[in-house]
Formats: C-alpha cells, structure tokens, sequence
C-alpha cells in the first residue's frame, strides 16, 4: 500500500512537470549596449551665479541599452548620461565647475524600410536629472544645483551598408524636451531662506519649449570587423532655461567614441 502511494506521488509530480514545461515557451530578446566616452568644448552661462559666460572643456560617459523582443515592433531604449566640464571667463579671471547626471528611459516604434537597410525608431522618453554648477571665485553663492525632469519625443534612423568591404551603419538620433519640472531659486533668493527656513517662492517651475528649449543630437557611424564594432560621432547637448527671471545654458560639441555589443537573450516566459 505504501509502496503504492509513492508511486501514484510520483506521476503526479511527473504530470505536473510536464505541464510546466508544455506552458513555457522560450522569448528571446535581442539587446545592443554601447558604451561611448566624448570629449569637447563646453560653454556656460549661469545668472544666478554670475552675469558671465564660460567656456572650456567637457568629458563625458554614455551608456545606451536597447532592448528588443523577437516578433515585437516596440524596444525599450535605458541611456545614462554622466559629464563634468571645466570652464574659464572670457577675462580668464573666473573659473567654474559643471557636472550633471542623467537618466532616461525610452519607448520606440520600429519600422524597417528598403529590405532592412534602413531602420526607423520613433517615440517618446522620460528624463531624470541632477547636477551642478559651482562658480570658484564666488564667495557668498558658490554653486547652483541643478534637479529637473521632463518628458520628450524621440527619434532615430539608422542607415545600414558596406563601405570598404565592411558592415557599417550611418545612425542620427535627436530628442527634444517637451514638458518637465524644474528646481530654481528665484531671482536674490539663497539656499539657506529655501532649505533652512523653509520660504517656498516659485521653486518648482513648469518647463515648455517656450521657457526651457533644448534638444540633444548625434551622428555616428559603426564600423564592425567580426565580432567587434566601433562607433565614432558628434554629439550637440543644447540645455537652456529662463525661469524665475535666471538665465542658463550648457552647451556642449562633443565628439565621441565607444564600443558596440550586440547579443542575445533568452527568457522562459509563461503561456
């Protein structure tokens, strides 16, 4: 009778096993990081801290993940911005300090045209971002914190050919801040009456394209040698506010140059 009942145990868990497996099927993704580092001029201005313009040099660290699903016509894009700059006034007697840290995390419509050759991505993104600006000569109001986000369309095309009997890809990518909130002291007031008093005067500002118009663009190309593929391009970061009767603006020419990877993953996904 014993015996009996362990057997019975055993089918059923075998049944059970079997039943997993039958309502699992396997996804595979298709995934492309690339990691990029950009060096260039940079070229400042913020009133709150002074009337002057800056400008100097920039370093800056890209990561950009794509990630899409066999099948799918949607890829989810998770890009991580990361740059300081150093910078000097045009009477070479001030120097300031930026850096800022953005995140963004994207949704694209795919569509390929011309057999493949050309790929079209178009949708929107969410931004998160904090930074600094930190004037050196300053005594009373040294830094300026920078804390923002907004919500942006996004697009790219990709034009794929071989030139010199390698793959190569022609990439433009642009993204236009459409609507976001903004951190900004107003105009006279210090850190210490917002934080330490707690004085609330229009610190939290709506941004638009008419108050805050920016945009960040690249063109790359890809040159790929077996396994391996190089991206070299241009990359213009135009950010520009005027709120709370404060002037600022970060611009940024880089040229820039990273590593490609592209592979694949597979995922047990429930029926």
């Amino acid at each position: 009778m014993k015996t009996c009942k362990v057997l019975i145990l055993f089918l059923l868990c075998h049944c059970l096993t079997l039943s997993a497996q039958t309502d699992t099927v396997p996804q595979r993704h298709t995934t492309q990081s690339v990691n990029m580092l950009g060096i260039g001029g940079a070229f400042l201005l913020d009133t709150y801290l002074s009337p002057e313009k800056y400008s100097g040099v920039e370093l800056r660290f890209t990561n950009q993940t794509t990630r899409q699903r066999d099948g799918s016509l949607w890829s989810t894009q998770l890009t991580t911005h990361g740059y300081l700059n150093y910078t000097e006034s045009r009477g070479d007697d001030g120097t300031a300090m930026a850096g800022l840290a953005s995140y963004s995390f994207a949704r694209h419509y795919n569509l390929l045209l011309m057999d493949g050759r050309l790929h079209i991505q178009a949708g929107g993104l969410a931004s998160a971002n904090i930074g600094f600006t930190y004037c050196i000569r300053n005594q009373n109001n040294p830094a300026q914190l920078r804390l923002f986000a907004h919500i942006a369309p996004s697009a790219a095309a990709t034009w794929h050919f071989h030139g010199w009997k390698r793959p190569m890809a022609l990439r433009y990518e642009v993204e236009v801040p459409l609507l976001g909130v903004m951190f900004s002291p107003n105009y006279g007031q210090s850190y210490y009456e917002i934080f330490s008093r707690g004085n609330y005067d229009h610190n939290v500002v709506v941004t638009t394209p008419f108050n805050a118009p920016s945009l960040r663009h690249m063109l790359s190309l890809d040159v790929s040698w077996g396994r391996h593929t190089l991206r070299v391009g241009y990359m213009g970061d135009y950010q520009q506010s005027h709120v709370n009767d404060l002037k600022f603006h970060s611009y940024s020419h880089l040229l820039m140059v990273g590593y490609v990877r592209n592979f694949r993953i597979s995922d047990i996904v429930k029926r």
